[in-house]
């Protein structure tokens, strides 16, 4: 039976407003189960990382319903609201705009602690911080680094520690390798697979192609302009999926084994005369 940990409906967002108003979200609405990896798909400009951040409030919807653990989220106040962005926390795009250059490793990942938790012992929390580093792959003679230190996949690992410093129930992941060297992207998916496994986490993984959540996400939000245009399970949206925007992402998916290559695209070939027939006229 599902868990919804996160429940959106009919979720609008208009930047603007009068006869100036651009509606940049359009009736979005999905669960996130406790446990999953909720993956939201689309090209640059399709609304997924507004989406992301109605969903922690970073900025207001026009519209719609947003609950989390059966609370309604636009519904929170100042203290609600504080509690629950420690309760639901983002990883950024950028490693190297997200992390203040003036603060060295351990106050980067333990001001989140101090925050959400300041009766705990300065002692306690530097442990906390060290067993964060080596649980992300960093050493703790980092502590002591500023983020100029790093190269970016390991700014990205700090960046994560972060977001798990505050024990969050759910992770908002938007983009985090887009801006990394292909040798490294790998590398941080591998993580996120790893941390799933080990922590139980929830995500929300958001990428503009669908190769890149392909192996970590349960189920997928497909969205353009807007609106969502296709959600399944993984092997559905992979397997067979339902609309020709989903066809056109999986084309796009680089195959660097060409029977790999020859198979998928037969596979996409089928899927697409498919979705053509089930389209209406």
């Amino acid at each position: 039976m599902s868990d919804p940990i996160v429940e959106v409906e009919g979720l609008v967002k208009d930047f603007g407003s009068g006869r100036g108003a651009v509606r940049v979200l359009h009736d979005v609405g999905f669960t996130v189960n406790r446990g999953e990896t909720l993956g939201l798909v689309g090209e640059s400009g399709s609304g997924k990382s507004t989406t992301a951040r109605c969903i922690l409030r970073l900025i207001e919807p026009s519209s719609g319903s947003i609950r989390f653990e059966g609370e309604d989220v636009l519904g929170f106040r100042r203290r609600k609201l504080k509690a629950y962005r420690a309760r639901a926390q983002m990883v950024f795009q950028d490693p190297y705009s997200s992390l203040d250059p003036r603060m060295c490793v351990e106050e980067i990942i333990g001001e989140g602690i101090r925050i959400h938790r300041p009766a705990e012992k300065r002692a306690t929390v530097r442990d906390q911080i060290v067993e964060l580093l080596e649980l992300v792959g960093l050493r703790p003679d980092h502590l002591a680094r500023r983020p100029s230190a790093f190269s970016g996949g390991e700014r990205q690992r700090i960046g994560i520690a972060r977001a798990l410093a505050v024990r969050p129930s759910l992770l908002i992941c938007d983009e985090p390798v887009a801006s990394l060297d292909v040798s490294i992207q790998a590398q941080i998916l591998n993580l996120f697979v790893d941390l799933k496994e080990r922590l139980g986490l929830t995500m929300v993984y958001i990428a503009h192609d669908l190769a890149t959540v392909r192996h970590l996400c349960d189920r997928v939000v497909v969205m353009q302009g807007g609106q969502i245009k296709e959600i399944g399970s993984r092997e559905q949206v992979y397997g067979s999926p339902r609309d020709p925007y989903t066809v056109a992402l999986m084309q796009a998916v680089p195959e660097p084994d060409p029977a790999v290559a020859r198979e998928r695209a037969r596979e996409r070939r089928l899927a697409a005369a498919a979705a053509r027939a089930g389209s209406p006229s």
